[in-house]
């Protein structure tokens, strides 16, 4: 651990207004099913680009620990987001892309979609905002540490690709009713976050902490 270590640093106003709209985002597309698509787009286009914006105001952070970060989401938890947000968007959430986020250089033209970049960004920052709720202060360190990380090397450039395929939607002055089989979604259908593993783990952390 390190010895100049602050711990004030991780409860700063940057850091709290990110945790927050952070935490929002989480919450909204685990409950996709629940808005039109027009309204699903339109609050996705704005959250994505708060995210994009407080992570920029944010501090640099740097690790405390060598072990790897807790992981809560699991793929199970990925595939509800990734389904939801593919059967709300029906033919909207493929898009065209020609720039790979991953080795940075031009590619030739591809598909992708914003139900991936959105369970990516959505893994990732459903995982931080676990582990900083567990309280810990070092926790907290390098849960802001990795998403920061984790941000410019990864979902950050998918971030910026979903958003741009959400304005293009948005304003192609396409129909966005919804398919038939999309309309009047089943609450039920939708998830139940309280039995979560993700819950039940942070509830374990939180007791060894004590």
């Amino acid at each position: 651990m390190k010895e100049d270590f602050n711990g004030d640093k991780v409860y700063s106003e940057s850091v709290i207004e990110f945790v927050t709209i952070a935490g929002e985002f989480c919450t909204f597309v685990e409950n996709t099913l629940r808005f039109t698509k027009s309204d699903f787009l339109d609050k996705s286009r704005k959250l994505l680009s708060l995210i994009y914006l407080k992570m920029s105001l944010l501090p640099k952070f740097e690790a405390i620990f060598e072990d790897e970060n807790e992981r809560f989401v699991t793929e199970e938890d990925w595939d509800f987001i990734h389904e939801s947000v593919k059967r709300k968007l029906g033919f909207h959430d493929e898009y065209r892309e020609v720039f790979d986020p991953v080795t940075h250089e031009q590619v030739e033209q591809s598909t992708a979609s914003v139900s991936d970049n959105i369970a990516d960004i959505y893994q990732d920052l459903k995982n931080f905002i676990s582990l900083y709720n567990i309280g810990n202060e070092e926790m907290m360190n390098d849960a802001i540490w990795e998403c920061q990380l984790n941000f410019e090397e990864f979902w950050g450039q998918k971030l910026l690709n979903g958003l741009k395929a959400i304005h293009s939607v948005l304003f192609s002055g396409d129909d966005l009713s919804e398919d038939e089989d999309t309309n009047n979604e089943n609450p039920e259908d939708e998830i139940d976050t309280s039995n979560w593993i993700i819950s039940k783990r942070q509830d374990d952390l939180r007791k060894e902490e004590e």
